[in-house]
């Protein structure tokens, strides 16, 4: 398959078509496609788009879990294939919405868009404990934590989360990200993140930043 006819894969991803999305990514895997080529040239390039339209208010909430959905869906094809063959990802990162807080629609779009963004993610759920996130990292090598909560009685654990990595002798080696609703980059600053990301664009972006500093 050309990769004129793979530009049709970046547009239905950015539309949120799934079933074509995932339609298109096996007929270019079973036409001896790289699966790194697909990543790198189609999936990231529309998530990229997808972001950028948000950003211009011309995409909202429900238009990015469409076309976060329609990358999972190729992405689903393409991981197994990146780990048989050693690529390496932009990064890895562990996400989760922190202990206490059962909210999670943020988090699963912002650990979406991050994979479309060319990173390994590591989704521990919600109501995840500081040992948890740190028990992750360890097993993975991840380089970024990303914790997320929607209740303001939660983000107190954001601040013990970040506390234990220091405990545990890891702050130095792993940068930790912040977001949710009632999340700012006053309280980021005040817990002693490395980033607070508004959105899920802007949490990709954040991301990129943090593994390339």
């Amino acid at each position: 398959m050309p990769d004129s006819d793979l530009n049709l894969l970046q547009d239905v991803v950015i539309k949120g078509e799934d079933q074509q999305a995932k339609s298109i990514t096996e007929t270019a895997l079973a036409d001896g496609m790289e699966p790194l080529h697909i990543v790198n040239e189609f999936l990231i390039p529309a998530m990229d788009e997808v972001g950028a339209r948000f950003e211009r208010n011309e995409y909202f909430v429900p238009e990015l879990l469409l076309s976060a959905r329609a990358m999972k869906a190729c992405m689903t094809l393409i991981r197994p294939l990146l780990a048989e063959r050693g690529n390496e990802p932009v990064g890895r990162v562990v996400i989760g919405t922190v202990k206490g807080d059962l909210h999670d629609i943020g988090k699963n779009l912002v650990g979406a868009m991050l994979e479309g963004g060319g990173f390994e993610v590591y989704d521990l759920g919600v109501n995840v404990s500081p040992e948890k996130f740190i028990e992750k990292v360890r097993s993975t090598d991840a380089e970024i934590v990303g914790m997320s909560a929607l209740l303001t009685t939660t983000m107190p654990s954001m601040k013990k989360t970040i506390q234990a990595f220091d405990e545990a002798g890891l702050r130095d080696s792993v940068k930790m990200m912040v977001g949710g609703a009632p999340v700012s980059q006053k309280f980021a600053d005040e817990i002693g993140a490395d980033g607070y990301g508004a959105n899920a664009p802007l949490a990709v972006q954040l991301a990129k930043k943090l593994v390339s500093a």
